[in-house]
């Protein structure tokens, strides 16, 4: 197994001795060692510790020979981050097209929604569909449309649709960005979107709903971002007026209701209301 050497190397990395490693994880000297020397192999528990303890994939550490890897990987690891953050490798986009090899707008059902992070790629996902096209739309970009669940982002409502624009580099996506985000754990999350990519390999999620406190997803754990450009909603948004308008709205009605007694009963002069 490469494990053995994969902990070596991670250790060096971290500038620790055998024995410091093995009390951080609660581990005796010996055993730890045995598992560097190939001697020992872990049990399932202890490798899921190693793989948060080193902060690298549990499938690259049992898969993966580091010695192999360049400076760039090593950098990867050191910082954390093994998503393609900038886009420079190609993300695989499957896409629906009409008979004139136009894109079109898949759009993502409900009963659909819990199987798109295992078939956003998958041509036999996607084929069965439904699909449309908006011509105020570019061209030149990839469009898809989600369904909206719950109630975290007013006002657009449940049942709601969002249209998202394809982002290939997320190091673009600026603070405040109302984005469609794809992650491993949560699925399709509709959000305002804050960049926090150099500070703390992340993304900050926020509501609109102020009930729903904000938190933050690592870029590792994120799939696909679509940034909104439009929703179809099956209903009109609330209509709100503020506290000025309503008391402007309650002080002409009083001056109509005192012209019309005025008139009535003939008391004096009609009200003139202030310019």
């Amino acid at each position: 197994m490469v494990i053995g050497n994969n902990l070596k190397l991670l250790r060096k990395l971290k500038k620790k001795s055998q024995e410091e490693v093995a009390a951080d994880l609660g581990l005796t000297r010996s055993s730890y060692s045995g598992y560097e020397n190939g001697i020992a192999e872990p049990s399932l528990d202890t490798v899921v510790a190693l793989s948060t303890y080193f902060a690298v994939p549990l499938d690259s550490l049992l898969k993966k020979d580091f010695s192999t890897f360049t400076d760039s990987d090593w950098a990867t690891i050191e910082t954390g981050v093994y998503s393609d953050v900038s886009g420079k490798q190609l993300r695989v986009l499957t896409s629906m097209v009409d008979e004139y090899d136009n894109e079109l707008i898949e759009m993502i059902p409900q009963e659909a929604r819990a199987g798109y992070t295992s078939g956003y790629a998958d041509p036999d996902y996607l084929k069965v569909l439904p699909t449309f096209s908006l011509p105020f739309l570019s061209r030149d970009r990839k469009y898809r449309s989600f369904p909206i669940k719950g109630d975290s982002m007013p006002p657009v409502d449940e049942g709601s649709f969002v249209i998202g624009e394809y982002i290939q580099n997320w190091g673009s996506i600026r603070n405040g960005t109302p984005c469609i985000v794809v992650t491993k754990e949560d699925g399709i999350v509709f959000k305002i979107v804050n960049n926090c990519i150099t500070s703390l390999q992340s993304f900050e999620l926020c509501s609109t709903n102020p009930v729903y406190a904000p938190y933050f997803v690592h870029v590792n754990e994120i799939i696909e971002i679509w940034k909104f450009v439009n929703y179809i909603s099956p209903t009109l948004p609330e209509m709100r007026i503020d506290d000025s308008q309503l008391s402007r709205s309650i002080q002409d009605l009083q001056r109509e209701v005192l012209d019309l007694k005025r008139t009535i009963t003939g008391e004096g002069n009609t009200y003139s209301p202030r310019n």
